[in-house]
């Protein structure tokens, strides 16, 4: 998963016409420590989706703009524009994120091109 250093760069990945996750984090949040074991295989399973990492306190405005409140949060988009997202204030689960992931496919498949 890369991790966006800027502003530009974010812009530049959600810009994409596939679909892009931003997984918004931040280093002391336990619960973001708690999905790290298992986002590589997720990563590999949802090969048609760009995952990238934002630290939300690094790219603040960024992160305010989205209106993150609850960390990890996932917001998906595609060309540009958010799609759907999974935001709350409680640690998520594998199998939640898949849901997640599942329906950011969906949403973004429906969309077309």
């Amino acid at each position: 998963m890369e991790k966006v250093q800027t502003a530009e760069r974010f812009n530049e990945c959600i810009a994409n016409e596939g679909s892009t996750v931003a997984v918004f984090k931040t280093s002391w949040c336990t619960d973001c420590h708690y999905i790290e074991p298992f986002m590589p295989e997720l990563e590999q399973s949802y090969s048609d989706i760009q995952f990238i990492e934002v630290d939300a306190e690094a790219l603040v405005d960024i992160a305010q703009s989205y209106h993150i409140m609850g960390i990890p949060s996932f917001v998906a988009f595609k060309g540009g524009k958010e799609t759907i997202r999974f935001v709350n204030k409680l640690r998520k689960t594998k199998p939640e994120i898949e849901q997640f992931l599942d329906r950011a496919l969906e949403v973004s498949s429906a969309l077309g091109k």
